[in-house]
């Protein structure tokens, strides 16, 4: 369905859980976030519910998120109910590939288009202190295993910092000289934990990437679900993206939405605004009304984000109120939450 800028929507991220086996310092604090209850998470009948009634609104493509969504139990079992629905043309995953390597195999026999793995660096050092603990070879021996699935196509996704080495990224890129994979680097968000660090842009990788590799050409055509923008290095196997929400907005052309882990469904990454589709499935609601609401939130999606215009105040601005998109000021409320608990 269009929103009320005319743009599709076609694109709903849906959050598995809030939990992660990391701990990166962009994304929640190193004791972590308050974890919800099992019971307070959408099971897996639901989850397919709502991907079936927005198939009906015309989402033709789902992007299973956390938290980290493989630490949830019998992933890939929900990955083929929502493959089962009609009207759905892809479901794709993103982690941070730790547990990947076991559960590799499986979610490519249920249908698993594609798989974003995030990689901030190659430095096992600098991995483990960004991550607080995580290991890299483990990421990597995912990497390895998804590759090894030729219906998967495979992506590494960077979030660049200031406080890491140009080097860092030059040799992150490097993994898509000699493999049939696309490197993308994707512009800190100045969402929760993420505010606390200064954002590079795909501009600036790109003059670090060209001093290395030579001059770039444009990738055309569609590229993926999302707004990546691709570009070819000469005698690459593979393509190098940047996502730049921040520096090159790209709201005008958005075409997602996002359903957290708690079955509230979100037009926007930046507002709190949106709707409780969990309380409607679980009182039993008929779906032509869940529907009707989901359609409401599409069609009253913000035209973009302010995170640039330095006017709100994420301090003065707590919260969410159920139904409602703005405050006692009739201003648009932020949201609040780190990104493992909306859905990264």
């Amino acid at each position: 369905m269009r929103d009320q800028f005319g743009r599709t929507i076609e694109y709903m991220r849906v959050s598995v859980t809030d939990r992660c086996n990391l701990r990166c310092v962009y994304c929640m604090p190193a004791e972590g976030v308050p974890c919800v209850s099992h019971e307070e998470i959408l099971s897996y009948d639901e989850i397919t519910k709502i991907c079936r009634i927005g198939a009906d609104l015309g989402i033709s493509r789902i992007k299973l998120t956390g938290g980290e969504p493989l630490v949830r139990r019998g992933l890939p079992e929900l990955l083929g109910m929502i493959n089962g629905i009609k009207g759905i043309e892809q479901v794709t995953l993103t982690t941070n590939g730790i547990l990947l390597k076991e559960k590799m195999s499986e979610l490519a026999a249920n249908g698993l288009a594609s798989v974003n793995i995030s990689i901030d660096t190659l430095d096992e050092g600098r991995y483990e202190k960004i991550t607080r603990g995580g290991r890299l070879r483990e990421a990597l021996a995912g990497m390895e295993a998804a590759l090894s699935c030729p219906s998967v196509q495979v992506r590494v996704n960077c979030v660049p910092m200031r406080e890491i080495p140009a080097s860092d990224y030059i040799r992150i890129a490097r993994l898509a000289e000699d493999r049939n994979i696309d490197v993308r680097f994707i512009e800190m968000m100045p969402v929760g934990h993420g505010k606390a660090f200064a954002a590079v842009s795909g501009g600036e990788i790109t003059d670090m990437l060209r001093q290395e590799f030579g001059e770039v050409s444009e990738c055309t055509g569609r590229t993926g679900n999302g707004p990546a923008v691709y570009v070819r290095f000469p005698g690459f196997k593979g393509r190098i993206g940047f996502i730049d929400a921040i520096s090159h907005q790209f709201c005008g052309t958005c075409n997602r939405v996002r359903l957290t882990s708690e079955g509230f469904l979100k037009p926007c990454l930046q507002y709190g605004e949106g709707t409780d589709l969990k309380r409607l499935v679980r009182s039993g609601a008929p779906d032509e009304t869940v529907r009707s609401e989901m359609q409401r939130v599409i069609y009253r999606k913000p035209a973009c984000h302010h995170f640039t215009d330095g006017i709100y105040d994420n301090e003065r601005k707590s919260g969410r109120e159920e139904d409602d998109t703005r405050d006692k000021d009739g201003e648009e409320m932020l949201e609040t939450r780190d990104m493992s608990q909306i859905g990264g």
